[in-house]
């Protein structure tokens, strides 16, 4: 799981990488807009972008994201109380807003949240559980483990339940911006399916997929 940071002031920067780290993500972090900018098609899963940036500013970044990406989610982090600024934040795009001076753990508990990412587990019907820490599938006390794509599939897919996930996000989240093919997808869902047991993943043609309300 990757998440892009874009923060000029370098012991921030270092030390929220430090503890994502820690956390088990992966983190590219950027001291300049510009050079964020080349980088954001690297499937990840979170962006946290400060607002006062050399060479592009976080909301320029932000307006750029939501061009090809509408569902990643976004944080802002700043210093402003500028309500104009705090209101184009969340007319571009951004999915929550954090004001410096913050404590690591108020970042960690909104990355968490808005990538569905859960400390426990998953209920995903009555007989099946997801653990995405521990990375298995519990059927009827079987365990199934998982493979780190298929994790990262099944937690996409549970984060947007009952939509429709498309083939280009499925390979921008899960391959993290990496080619894959149709057919690496397809088998990817296949082995997904097997662990799971019952038909909770619905195809839909020439789209993607979607994991259904109703198990």
């Amino acid at each position: 799981m990757k998440i892009l940071l874009l923060e000029d002031n370098k012991r921030l920067n270092s030390t929220i990488t430090k503890r994502l780290k820690a956390k088990g993500f992966k983190v590219n972090n950027f001291l300049d807009g510009l050079e964020a900018y080349e980088a954001i098609d690297e499937g990840y899963i979170c962006f946290v972008l400060d607002i006062n940036t050399p060479s592009l500013n976080g909301i320029e970044l932000l307006k750029k994201i939501r061009e090809y990406n509408k569902d990643t989610p976004v944080i802002i982090i700043s210093s402003t109380v500028e309500l104009d600024v705090i209101k184009d934040s969340y007319n571009y795009g951004c999915n929550d807003y954090l004001k410096k001076p913050f404590f690591i753990d108020e970042l960690e508990i909104k990355i968490e949240k808005l990538c569905h990412i859960d400390k426990e587990v998953i209920q995903i019907s009555k007989n099946c559980k997801f653990y995405f820490k521990d990375s298995f599938i519990e059927v009827d006390a079987n365990r199934e483990h998982l493979s780190t794509k298929e994790r990262n599939l099944i937690n996409l897919l549970l984060s947007q339940r009952g939509k429709v996930v498309s083939f280009e996000c499925i390979q921008t989240i899960v391959w993290e911006g990496k080619i894959a093919s149709l057919e690496s997808i397809r088998s990817l869902v296949k082995r997904l399916r097997k662990k799971l047991q019952l038909d909770y993943i619905e195809t839909v043609l020439d789209v993607g997929y979607l994991f259904k309300n109703n198990n």
